[in-house]
């Protein structure tokens, strides 16, 4: 068994349609869903802002390996064009694996180039920290250290001022 933390996002079409199509792909595999936040583009900002949310997730027959399939097939489903000139252009969606643990609760650690555990700039990323603190506020990002810390600190806290909770956007309805 393993239980994951994905990244959501998307910035192209219908955002939330496609945040939620995401989730729903998942299946019973969701244990929680964050909040959704509006955040500017990270890495290349001539790009429309971005809808972003977290997902844990967990699933008794799921390898890591498992969470990244799901993850490119949930981008394949909405459409998710690679732009290999444009590492951190727009997207459709962008579902990434932050980080995995096994069935004893231990981090999976990965160094593999296809799926690096956990992922090698999470901790840069306000736009992963906060949804993530939403879903799990004592959480902690293996080699790193607690998610608020990381992101009240450095250069991420300026990013983190940036980021809009949107209350009225929900990924899973109340009933």
């Amino acid at each position: 068994m393993t239980r994951a933390v994905l990244s959501i996002g998307s910035n192209l079409g219908d955002r939330l349609g496609h945040l939620r199509a995401a989730v729903t792909g998942l299946g019973d595999a969701v244990l929680v869903v964050s909040g959704v936040y509006e955040t500017p583009p990270w890495g290349d900002a001539d790009q429309p802002a971005y809808l972003n949310a977290a997902v844990m997730v967990a699933d008794p027959a799921a390898a890591p390996r498992d969470w990244l399939d799901r993850a490119h097939a949930a981008e394949r489903s909405a459409g998710r064009v690679r732009d290999p000139a444009r590492r951190f252009g727009p997207r459709t969606l962008d579902v990434d694996v932050v980080a995995v643990w096994d069935d004893t609760g231990g981090p999976v650690l990965s160094d593999d180039p296809e799926l690096t555990l956990p992922h090698p700039r999470a901790h840069q990323r306000a736009f992963v920290l906060r949804p993530w603190i939403d879903i799990d506020p004592h959480g902690r990002l293996a080699g790193h250290g607690w998610l608020t810390d990381l992101l009240n600190a450095g250069p991420v806290a300026g990013d983190a001022l940036e980021l809009n909770p949107r209350p009225d956007l929900a990924l899973e309805s109340n009933s």
